[in-house]
């Protein structure tokens, strides 16, 4: 189970060695793992077939970086599945929008709009500058975004 990445419990240990781009720590007890399977599946496998023990050992030794190799690979490869879905309100910012509830003229109230941001609808506070006001189920442009309120206008 550690070999694929799947453990029950929290076994990495905290390092404040090299920080650098990678997603993960190098020195874990699961890439411990990882390279102790390798290293030992070679070393019994090969025991009889290789005389020279330093030659087994060295073989032994790569396999073992080798599958930690390969357990890095994958966890890179399932880590760029990940999506951000956090809502971050600028990223409504010059998108096109339908108004669910009427908004008033010259900013003299607050209306509602639904807006698809990231897939996923939201229904955001708006006002707008115009001096008429944006009635129900037009669609609008956000212009502007002021104290998490949107500024829209006509679209």
């Amino acid at each position: 189970m550690t070999f694929i990445g799947l453990s029950d419990g929290e076994t990495d240990i905290d390092s404040d060695a090299i920080d650098g781009e990678l997603p993960f720590e190098i020195f874990t007890l699961r890439n411990l793992i990882n390279f102790l399977l390798g290293f030992s599946w070679t070393g019994i496998s090969f025991y009889n077939s290789i005389q020279n023990k330093t030659i087994l050992i060295i073989i032994s030794v790569l396999v073992g970086l080798f599958f930690v190799a390969i357990f890095f690979f994958v966890i890179k490869q399932i880590l760029k599945l990940s999506e951000n879905n956090s809502f971050k309100i600028e990223y409504a910012l010059h998108k096109t929008a339908q108004v669910y509830l009427t908004i008033p003229e010259s900013k003299s109230g607050k209306g509602k709009i639904l807006i698809s941001i990231n897939g996923t609808f939201h229904e955001l506070d708006a006002m707008t500058f115009s001096p008429e006001k944006i009635p129900s189920n037009t669609s609008v442009k956000v212009v502007a975004i002021e104290n998490n309120l949107l500024i829209v206008e006509k679209y």
